[in-house]
């Protein structure tokens, strides 16, 4: 059988530097543990930009299409900012999620122990903490029409309008009650059904998916803007939390920010199955390029290295790989391990970015 195939996309500012630390994971699980992937590399973003005059070349945007997963690390930076907006380095990655088709957004909140202080909210409220939220991520009112700024009397308008089909409430939330199944077999989703037609559509379909097709995962209904309140009052509660573009935008940092630390934290964006039954994947840390530390090895590559460590559940049905990676970041981290951006009042002297990848991997060594 051929080797699953990843097309990595380093980006800019601290993208290359981050994806480095992956590639060296990649290949210590094809050295030692017989999974070996078929990588190739391309330009994306500004990167791409500088090379062929836009931000993601046709090229590319073919590779992304037919490889089982797309690796990304990050786009943008002041460099591009006096671009016009159809060339800016972020369209190359909007491009890739409109053309994959990539629907259903996963952004995990975890609080590994020993972050647990980073946190603006008190240790015993966030330790331990893993949700995950599973966003719509090519509709609403991002995207619904009519939209813009219009002349009304003597006054200007501004328009957008959220708009949801039955059937993309209807995919989103199978996404969200397979991905409970991996879980612990609960999904709470959130819309604001009452005062919004499109929030009670989405409950309706919601409620009959669930009803017809996943009886065993456990089921309830939220509205956001208590949603919003119940992750700050008590996070522990949910597991899955299926919701739209708009508010799934919002929640979504507000959860991530539970655990303290933005760079810490990866994403997946999902499609339909292709013909061999993976999803149209792409992973990519939550963090940006972070041009003010490029180039000065201060990055820390975690993140990037746990969207890896998604890539081997969702895309290639590798749990238990990815457990043992994820066991080795937390590992690491408990012995005090610490990039710049982790640094705490008790101070001390930060590692590199490669620094941090030689003791993950000294850590995966010692898994074996």
């Amino acid at each position: 059988m051929a080797n699953p195939s990843l097309l990595i996309l380093p980006g800019d500012g601290i993208g290359p530097e981050v994806m480095e630390q992956v590639k060296r994971v990649i290949g210590w699980f094809g050295d030692k543990r017989g999974l070996a992937f078929d990588v190739s590399e391309d330009l994306v973003g500004g990167a791409a930009y500088d090379a062929h005059g836009t931000p993601l070349h046709d090229d590319t945007m073919a590779k992304a299409l037919e490889v089982d997963a797309v690796l990304l690390g990050a786009v943008g930076g002041p460099k591009y900012d006096d671009l016009d907006f159809s060339v800016k380095p972020e369209r190359g990655l909007l491009r890739l999620r409109k053309e994959m088709d990539l629907f259903s957004n996963l952004r995990p909140a975890q609080c590994f122990d020993a972050l647990a202080d980073f946190s603006s909210l008190k240790k015993d409220i966030v330790a331990g903490l893993d949700i995950m939220i599973v966003r719509e991520l090519t509709s609403g009112v991002y995207f619904g029409e009519p939209r813009g700024i219009i002349n009304e009397g003597n006054e200007r308008v501004g328009i957008n309008t959220q708009r949801y089909t039955e059937s993309e409430i209807d995919r989103v939330a199978r996404s969200a009650f397979e991905l409970a199944r991996r879980r612990s077999g609960k999904v709470c989703s959130m819309e604001k059904a009452n005062v919004m037609e499109s929030g009670i559509l989405w409950r309706e379909v919601v409620q009959k998916v669930h009803d017809d097709d996943y009886p065993d995962v456990e089921l309830s209904h939220m509205y956001a803007d208590n949603g919003a309140m119940q992750l700050v009052r008590a996070p522990k509660q949910f597991d899955v939390i299926l919701t739209d573009n708009l508010f799934g935008d919002i929640l979504s940092d507000c959860a991530a920010m539970l655990t303290g630390s933005l760079g810490m934290l990866p994403s997946a964006s999902l499609g339909a199955p292709a013909a061999n039954g993976r999803p149209k994947a792409l992973y990519e840390p939550v963090h940006g390029s972070a041009p003010d530390i490029s180039g000065q090895g201060k990055a820390n590559p975690i993140a990037c290295i746990l969207s890896f460590a998604m890539a081997l559940r969702y895309s290639f049905d590798q749990g238990d790989e990815a457990a043992r990676l994820e066991a080795a970041i937390e590992k690491v981290l408990a012995d005090g391990a610490r990039t710049a951006d982790l640094m705490g009042e008790e101070g001390g002297t930060p590692i590199t970015t490669s620094e941090m990848g030689d003791v993950i991997l000294a850590a995966l060594d010692a898994s074996l």
